[in-house]
């Protein structure tokens, strides 16, 4: 799908704020509303536009305490990637996975209520069907940097 000047405005406006009323997203990017919701539509229906969330500070709501952790998997299958996925999908306290190159296969990020039940978790992985080699733990001490509202990935796009 080709993206014009007005479908990156649109995109890079939304991006930074998913409330924005129809008329005022219409106004910003100085076209009439019913043009401007129709190219809307089209970047949902093209997939461009994947949903609308709010973002939800979890910290006030409850204490979590974040641990990444690189993994190195046993075996480097089809099968072995697969089963850890699935155990990743299936854990509430991951909330973050990345497959990785270079030197190890996972990049995990867990959010649980203490390290003594993060290390439980891991603990029941290792001797479960994980298929886990090794894996590194890191306790975060301060965040330095998280993605804020308001920054937008489409300024290579402008």
């Amino acid at each position: 799908m080709k993206l014009d000047r007005y479908d990156v405005k649109i995109l890079e406006i939304l991006s930074r704020d998913g409330r924005i009323t129809k008329s005022k997203l219409a106004e910003a990017i100085n076209l009439s509303v019913s043009p401007c919701w129709e190219r809307v539509r089209r970047l949902e229906k093209a997939g461009i536009i994947e949903g609308y969330s709010a973002r939800i500070n979890a910290a006030a709501l409850i204490k979590r305490t974040p641990v990444w952790v690189q993994v190195e998997l046993k075996a480097h299958n089809a099968e072995s990637f697969a089963r850890f996925e699935a155990l990743v999908h299936a854990t509430s306290e991951v909330t973050e996975c990345v497959a990785v190159g270079g030197g190890v296969d996972y990049l995990i990020k867990f959010e649980t209520d203490s390290i003594d039940a993060y290390q439980r978790r891991m603990d029941a992985w290792l001797t479960g069907e994980a298929g886990i080699e090794r894996y590194f733990t890191y306790i975060v001490t301060k965040t330095v940097k998280r993605p804020a509202p308001g920054v937008s990935l489409l300024d290579d796009l402008a």
